[in-house]
Parts: C-alpha cells; structure tokens; sequence
C-alpha cells in the first residue's frame, strides 16, 4: 500500500480537525435553535445559537484547525470571519425558513443546512478567512 505524501496527510489531518471543530459549532448551536425556536422565535434562536457556535468555532478554527494563521494579525483574520459569518447567518436562515415552508422542521433542516455549510465554510476558511501567509521563496544560489 502506498504511503500519503506528508502535503496529503497534513490535509487529512486538517480535514479531520475541521470536523470536530464544525462538530462543536454545529452542536452548540443546534440544541439552542431547536429550544429556543419555540420560545424566541426563529430569529432570535437562530441569533443566539449561532453566536455561541461561531465563538467556540473561531477559536478552534484559529487556534488549532488553520493554526498557520497565528501569524496574520488578529484584526484581519477577524474581520474576514465575520464577514464570512454575517452571510452565513443569513444563508441560514433563508435556508431554514424555506425548508419550513415546504414543512420540514427546524430540527431537521439545521441538519441540511449543515450538510452545506461544511463544505462551504471549508473552502471560505481555507482560502481566505484562514489562509496563511504567503512563505517566501528559498532563493538558491550557485556557486
């Protein structure tokens, strides 16, 4: 059997912390929209839950999951999440809501929702949000 290059391990070790991280956002977030719809309203639960998953998520996607980018400045870094994090907010609302229109349940249209967002978000956080500084190139010389 061949063995992955270390490029390839290195991405599936990414991919793989990537999922936990999303796990921890999705999680957190679903079990207080799916609560709090009944009682706020899906705007308002929808607010909240993914506040409390976007900051879990930040941290983890920073810290740990995209950790090269401790060497961009905090400011850009943010900037660009939250960014990305106000038209995914909106993404999922529209999505939900319109799932709800043709009846099917919060509960299970987070679940959709989700199936979208992590490859989204994937792809927004690795080329952009996150994405390293470019190394400089070795110069060779020849003697």
């Amino acid at each position: 059997m061949k063995r992955l290059s270390k490029h390839t391990r290195k991405l599936v070790v990414q991919l793989a912390e990537y999922m936990v991280a999303g796990g921890a956002y999705f999680w957190s977030g679903y079990f207080l929209i799916v609560f709090l719809t009944p009682v706020i309203g899906l705007w308002w639960s929808n607010l909240i839950g993914n506040g409390v998953g976007v900051s879990v998520n930040f941290i983890l996607e920073r810290y740990w999951v995209f950790e090269g980018t401790k060497k961009r400045n905090l400011t850009e870094v943010s900037s660009r999440y939250i960014v990305l994090t106000a038209a995914n907010f909106i993404i999922n609302y529209l999505i939900l809501r319109g799932l709800q229109s043709v009846g099917i349940k919060v509960a299970i249209g987070q679940f959709i929702a989700a199936g979208f967002f992590t490859v989204w978000n994937y792809l927004w956080y690795r080329f952009w949000v996150f994405k390293g500084k470019p190394q400089a190139k070795r110069i060779r010389h020849h003697a």
